[in-house]
C-alpha cells in the first residue's frame, strides 16, 4: 500500500524529494485515471501532495517572459490575461471546464503524453521547464525535455517548479485540434503554428505537430529553410514543404485513429497555414 506525503513548505518538499522515490500530485487528473482501481486508486510508490504549495501555483511576469508555476490550474491559465494566445486555445480544449479547475500545467506535461495538448504550443512558443532539487536547478528547453511516451529528463529527486515561456511578437497564429469533438475529447493529432510576417516576408517561423510520433514534432532546420523566404515563395513550394514534413510525421495505429488518417489531415492542416494563412 502506498504512503502519501504533505509537505508544509517548499523546502520540505526538496527534502522528501531526495529522501525518498515519490509520485508527485497536484491536481491529479492523469494520475487518478492512469493508476485507478476498484476501491480507490492503486499508485506504484508513494505520492506527494505539492497543489498547496505556493511556490509552485502563481502565474507572473519577469520582462519578456511569463513565468507559469507547475501548479498552476489550467482554469487559472486559461485566463490569466497575459498568456499567449496559442497556449490559451489549447488549454481552453483540455477535457472539460470541471477538470481544467483541477489539472495543472506540470501534469499536462509530466504526463509526457505525445497527444497533451498544451505540449506542441510550449514547443512553438519556446518554452523551457525549471527543475529544483537539492542538488541545485536546472532549466531545459520544452524540446530536449521529452524522451518518448510516458518518458521526460525530470531526474527522480526533482520537482517541475516553473514553466518559462518567452513572450515574443506573432502576427500569425494557429492552432487546430482534431478530436472526435471540439472539446473533451482525446487528440488524434493537432499543429500549432507561430509566424511573424513582415511587408510579406517571413521573419520568424515555428511549426509543431501533436500526436503523430513518440514525441511533439518540430524540426528546427526545416523553419530555418523557410525563413526569410516571402508567402508567395511558401505557397509555391508547398509541395516540397509537405513532403519534407512527411518524412517526421510517423504516427501509429491506436483506439482513437489511423496512422494514415492523422499524416494526412496534418499535412492538410499544414497546406493550410502555407498557403492560407500565411498569405492573410
Amino acid at each position: 500500500m502506498s504512503v502519501s506525503y504533505r509537505p508544509a513548505t517548499f523546502d520540505e518538499l526538496l527534502d522528501l524529494m531526495s529522501e525518498k522515490e515519490l509520485i508527485p500530485f497536484a491536481g491529479g487528473t492523469d494520475l487518478m485515471v492512469q493508476n485507478a482501481a476498484a476501491g480507490g486508486p492503486k499508485f506504484a510508490g508513494d505520492v506527494v501532495f505539492i497543489a498547496h504549495l505556493p511556490e509552485l501555483k502563481g502565474i507572473r511576469l519577469e520582462g519578456d517572459k511569463l513565468i507559469i508555476g507547475a501548479s498552476a490550474t489550467l482554469s487559472h491559465i486559461e485566463n490569466y490575461p497575459q498568456v499567449p494566445q496559442l497556449l490559451k486555445n489549447a488549454v481552453s480544449l483540455i477535457a472539460a471546464p470541471a477538470l481544467r479547475n483541477r489539472g495543472t500545467m506540470g501534469g499536462n506535461i509530466c504526463n509526457a503524453s505525445p497527444a497533451g495538448d498544451s505540449i506542441p504550443p510550449l514547443y512553438v512558443l519556446g518554452a523551457s521547464f525549471k527543475l529544483q532539487s537539492r542538488d541545485g536547478v536546472r532549466v531545459i528547453k520544452a524540446d530536449e525535455f521529452f524522451k518518448g511516451p510516458g518518458k521526460t529528463d525530470r531526474r527522480k529527486n526533482e520537482i517541475l517548479v516553473e514553466i518559462i515561456v518567452p513572450l515574443k511578437e506573432w502576427n500569425i497564429e494557429k492552432y487546430r485540434k482534431v478530436g472526435t469533438r471540439a472539446a473533451n475529447a482525446l487528440t488524434k493529432c493537432s499543429i500549432t503554428a507561430a509566424a511573424k510576417v513582415k511587408n510579406g516576408r517571413i521573419d520568424d517561423l515555428s511549426i509543431a505537430f501533436g500526436a503523430v510520433g513518440p514525441v511533439i514534432i518540430r524540426d528546427k532546420n526545416l523553419e530555418k529553410k523557410l525563413i526569410g523566404l516571402t508567402t508567395s515563395d511558401l505557397k509555391a513550394r508547398a509541395d516540397a514543404i509537405l513532403k519534407d514534413y512527411s518524412a517526421l510525421i510517423v504516427p501509429i495505429d491506436d483506439q482513437r485513429s489511423t496512422a494514415v488518417y492523422r499524416k494526412q489531415v496534418c499535412l492538410n492542416l499544414l497546406r493550410e497555414f502555407l498557403e492560407v494563412d500565411l498569405g492573410q
